[in-house]
């Protein structure tokens, strides 16, 4: 039975990986085998440390989890003396994230994080504002993420995952630009933008008024943006929403979806990827299924 799955030369001993921000490694190696995961995705950095919204910055909604942590972390330099080296010694395939607000602090991160030994490849999350263009997020243009992705893409060689936004109109224009700027996969998608209130005090439940909503409400949604990704483009996606259950990662595999990212879901059951890849290896079992690839886009339309 073979489960390994490519995305670009990066070779992922199965589909499952945690989604950036959701899983913190010294909380949660006692937990998990990370032996048993294809893939480890580190917390988003930024160019410069960054203190991150003002509190709450989390709350539970119907259905899933609204968050405005706000990319909280201690900056590229600091990451490079303390985390890196733990993540040297985890035995799977190590994903650095970066997001930044211009694409001259993705450049210089690039710069930075392209002497790590021991990364496999990078996630580039483009649902951050430029404040160099009134604040609008890079993954709402297909102009303005085709500049990052080929700003790293010049500079970095490891397998490049380009990181959506689902909050725009029509995310394949923007899903080509990606493409054509180098991307060797792209991670569909991150959070839905939304908010919550509090009927007694009349105001905003997260310190920042909105959030991004994650969790199970949102599987459907990427689910159709994976599919019209797949259909529209031959690139390896890595999609992200939802995911609770082997089940939730076999659908995401079915439409289209060469790996799944678990995210909210880490926060109830700290080894659930574990128990996930478990279940995609017991239906291939109960399908007569060798190798999960010839599943993966499989959808009889």
């Amino acid at each position: 039975m073979n489960t390994s799955v490519n995305i670009g030369s990066l070779k992922l001993r199965n589909p499952i990986m945690n989604a950036s921000g959701t899983f913190g490694l010294d909380e949660y190696d006692k937990y998990i085998d990370f032996s048993k995961i294809g893939a480890l995705v580190a917390k988003s950095v930024t160019r410069n440390p960054k203190q991150g919204n003002r509190p709450p910055r989390i709350v539970e909604v119907d259905s899933g989890v609204l968050n405005c942590v706000g990319l909280q972390n201690t900056g590229v330099q600091l990451q490079l003396e303390n985390k890196i080296p733990k993540l040297r010694k985890i035995d799977t395939n190590i994903i650095v994230s970066i997001s930044n607000h211009s694409v001259e602090d993705f450049k210089a991160s690039a710069q930075m994080l392209d002497k790590v030994d021991g990364a496999a490849g990078y996630e580039i999350n483009v649902s951050c504002p430029n404040v160099e263009e009134g604040g609008k997020t890079f993954g709402q243009s297909s102009e303005q993420t085709y500049n990052v992705v080929r700003t790293v893409r010049d500079i970095i060689k490891a397998p490049i995952i380009v990181k959506l936004t689902p909050n725009v109109t029509d995310i394949v224009p923007i899903a080509k630009a990606a493409v054509e700027a180098g991307a060797d996969g792209l991670t569909v998608a991150n959070t839905y933008i939304g908010m919550a209130v509090d009927l007694d005090t009349k105001k905003p439940v997260l310190g920042n008024i909105i959030g991004g909503l994650s969790g199970a409400a949102v599987k459907p949604l990427t689910l159709r943006l994976v599919y019209n990704i797949h259909k529209a483009l031959d690139i390896p996606i890595v999609a992200s929403g939802g995911v609770y259950t082997a089940g939730d990662a076999l659908e995401y595999l079915l439409v289209g979806a060469t790996a799944v990212q678990v995210g909210t879901a880490n926060f109830i059951k700290p080894d659930i990827m574990t128990d996930i890849v478990e279940g995609i290896k017991k239906f291939m079992i109960e399908k007569n299924i060798e190798d999960i690839n010839d599943f993966i886009g499989s959808l009889i339309k």
